[in-house]
């Protein structure tokens, strides 16, 4: 059995910036689809990396999110590993975004810092 390859961490980037605009923008995947006669299933592939864009299809999805095309390839790393998520990627993760919502809501400095000491040694461990 041959194994799967695994996206390439540039359509990866691209993907998770498209995401990210989409949602800020408060589009469904299924919206963005049918402005670009795809079904949100092909979206949410491009938006993983799981799929490439070509470059037609980018223009389109650029002009459907109002943003110049230059912008989806945004704070791209060509010499970051795998393992490495950039922010953008982050604040295209639900559970990330929660996280940065809930931890913008705690007023109290010493509590603010005790968590990010707490994620940061979970971090470490886990690697």
């Amino acid at each position: 059995m041959m194994a799967k390859k695994a996206p390439n961490p540039i359509d990866k980037h691209v993907g998770s910036r498209v995401r990210m605009r989409r949602m800020m923008l408060s589009m469904s995947q299924e919206k963005l689809g049918n402005s670009l006669g795809l079904t949100f299933q092909q979206v949410q592939k491009y938006e993983k990396g799981t799929n490439r864009v070509g470059a037609s299809r980018l223009v389109q999805i650029a002009d459907v999110l109002k943003v110049p095309i230059t912008s989806l390839f945004a704070g791209v790393d060509r010499h970051a590993t795998k393992d490495t998520k950039s922010p953008q990627e982050l604040l295209a993760d639900t559970a990330a975004l929660k996280l940065l919502k809930g931890f913008g809501d705690i007023s109290d400095r010493s509590l603010r810092s005790a968590l990010v000491h707490l994620v940061t040694h979970i971090a470490q461990k886990g690697r």
